[in-house]
């Protein structure tokens, strides 16, 4: 196996939000090394970055529509990167230990995408924005619909933060709250869009909690464009399912149902090792 076979390979073995990462840090990298071409050729940078990062200007974004999603893999700086990264890579290790990949796609891209109609909206309604189109790159959308939601979801859950023990609740109270007050004081698009994605974060875990899953749209459009389509083979279907398997089947959903409903009073700490590795097999299947 050659060195990027095994690249490949290990790619391939991480959780779905540690590729993410991944991604965010080569799209990172990436314009550093346009912005040397460029200069070298003497073509002007922005004419790359107007075509990814999200314009406020709907006469702009009209034009490029797929920057909804796009502005979402770059960012402003370095510092900025590794804050979303690392609350991604913690919101996301909760949020992965409950529920299989599909949801957490679902939110984070629709976080994102929430995020960025929110930043469109507010420069179109907010008389502070008038005359002024800065354009919007990160994560933060994404990332906060993801940490809203494991807050949302597993409320009652305590976590470590720095010296002392806190709720799930608190800490997501608290990264909320932050970007209401900041509002006033510089980047007040970047931080309506965080409070975009955490509301969608916030009314993706409560849907769910009921059994309705709000993102099944948007799971079937990106499952159509990127997942292969196999081929179809003709057989002979079974006459009837075995009773024994469907009885096994719901009984499975049952329990857990009963370990989510318990996440949700008591939080995951409560499970014990037997409820837990139940509920980690049931998410990988």
């Amino acid at each position: 196996m050659n060195r990027w076979d095994n690249l490949k390979y290990k790619y391939t073995q991480l959780s779905i939000a540690e590729k993410i990462i991944v991604i965010n840090v080569i799209c990172f990298v990436i314009p550093f090394v346009f912005n040397s071409v460029f200069y070298l050729f003497q073509i002007p940078t922005a004419s790359f970055s107007d075509w990814v990062q999200l314009s406020p200007n709907f006469n702009t974004f009209i034009t490029r529509p797929w920057t909804l999603i796009t502005y979402s893999f770059l960012h402003a700086g370095f510092f900025h990167l590794l804050w979303n990264m690392m609350l991604l890579f913690y919101s996301g290790r909760l949020m992965l230990n409950l529920f299989p990949d599909r949801i957490f796609i679902n939110n984070y891209f629709l976080g994102a995408i929430t995020g960025g109609i929110i930043f469109l909206l507010s420069y179109s309604l907010f008389p502070v924005f008038r005359g002024s189109y800065p354009p919007m790159v990160g994560a933060s959308a994404g990332v906060m619909a993801v940490f809203i939601f494991i807050c949302t979801y597993t409320p009652e859950q305590d976590i470590r933060v720095f010296f002392f023990n806190t709720k799930l609740k608190y800490l997501g109270l608290v990264f909320f709250s932050l970007d209401v007050i900041q509002i006033p004081y510089g980047n007040a698009g970047g931080h309506l869009a965080h409070i975009g994605g955490a509301m969608l974060g916030f009314l993706y875990a409560r849907q769910l909690g009921k059994g309705n899953d709000i993102g099944i749209w948007f799971e079937n459009i990106w499952k159509s464009i990127f997942e292969k389509k196999s081929l179809k083979t003709v057989y002979r279907a079974p006459k009837s399912k075995p009773v024994k398997s469907q009885k096994s089947d719901e009984n499975k959903q049952v329990k857990i149902d009963a370990i989510l409903d318990k996440i949700g009073k008591s939080g995951y700490d409560s499970l014990s090792k037997e409820e837990k590795d139940f509920l980690f097999r049931a998410g990988k299947d």
